[in-house]
């Protein structure tokens, strides 16, 4: 008999690669999303999975305590991912009390529902690096001190402490992934790196002229989405409930990137000048990225570094795909998407 899994926030980035991993596994797959105005499930369709015939999509809103009750007793889940999420940090600081409800609310009702009606659920909680902030640490592992710079990484700070409160106080399999920046072609437009190979692609076409940024020198561990999906399956196939950082271990600035993807397309950039005045022109003298301050966060995390060596010595966990490669991978996608639009 085929394992059930519930995905929540499965129209995301990661909730689409992961139900596509599931899926290949052999997993009955119900995928929980939000009611929006317009159903977002390109990146199921993109990935061909969204008319498979083993995922179930069920319109559910995790903030809703009883909605989640009623779903988890009827659908009798082996796991449940939650990967609902407020997850931009902008947004976050505009939209504090909402991104609260989701996700560290949505969290509590989960894992009330698991304790309530089977205990023997397997819960993963997406926790976030986001959470440290700025430690100071030149990298972070699971014991590496929290120190929250957003809303956003407040309200999963919230979830990431009941998730290993419940599992100790309930005995609950749940456990949590602190998962570095992790990026793909199914990363939301609003996001600086699919913002950033968006927009040269639209640059490389002739569609616009320049890319506007914020901090170009906060420092992220950039991974690949589809590898850090198959982590989360492994948390759940592991004997005990632990918390696993996820990370490539190298961290490269956001100008970085900009350049990575500014080479990628054949465009030479060369920058000129300092802080908000900083700006980049091709050879031609076009300005191709210039600094909007309106782009800034109140705070923001200067650097992050994961140390994911627990989850390659005990899940075997190794991810492959390096920066540049995840530059080239979204910036053809994104050329091919604004070849056709």
């Amino acid at each position: 008999m085929s394992k059930k899994a519930i995905i929540t926030g499965i129209t995301g980035q990661d909730g689409a690669y992961l139900a596509a991993l599931l899926l290949a596994k052999g997993y009955a797959v119900y995928g929980i999303y939000r009611r929006v105005s317009t159903p977002n499930f390109w990146r199921l369709r993109a990935l061909g999975i969204e008319e498979h015939a083993a995922l179930t999509l069920i319109e559910t809103d995790i903030t809703d305590s009883s909605a989640v009750f009623a779903l988890i007793e009827s659908i009798e889940p082996d796991e449940i991912y939650n990967l609902a999420a407020q997850s931009f940090v902008p947004s976050s600081f505009t939209q504090p009390l909402a991104t609260m409800h989701t996700n560290a609310l949505g969290a509590l009702h989960l894992l009330e529902a698991i304790r309530i009606c089977n205990p023997k659920i397997r819960f993963y909680q997406a926790s976030t690096s986001e959470m440290f902030g700025n430690t100071g640490s030149p990298t972070q592992n699971e014991q590496s001190p929290f120190c929250p710079c957003s809303p956003y990484a407040t309200s999963k700070l919230y979830a990431h402490w009941l998730t290993i409160n419940y599992a100790q106080s309930y005995q609950l399999f749940a456990c949590s992934g602190i998962l570095f920046n992790h990026e793909s072609p199914l990363r939301g437009i609003e996001f600086v790196t699919r913002k950033i190979t968006d927009s040269v692609a639209k640059i490389s076409l002739g569609k616009i002229e320049c890319l506007e940024l914020g901090n170009l020198y906060a420092k992220r561990d950039w991974g690949f989405a589809k590898e850090y999906v198959e982590g989360m399956w492994q948390m759940l196939q592991y004997d005990t409930p632990e918390t696993f950082v996820l990370a490539t271990g190298k961290s490269y600035s956001i100008k970085e990137f900009v350049e990575y993807c500014f080479t990628l397309a054949k465009i030479p950039i060369a920058w000129e000048n300092s802080g908000a005045r900083e700006i980049a022109r091709d050879e031609r003298g076009i300005v191709r990225v210039r600094i909007n301050p309106k782009y800034y966060r109140p705070s923001d995390v200067d650097c992050l570094i994961g140390d994911a060596s627990k989850a390659r010595k005990l899940l075997g966990w190794n991810p492959s795909c390096d920066l540049q490669q995840l530059c080239k991978l979204m910036l053809e996608s994104d050329m091919q998407h604004n070849l056709r639009s």
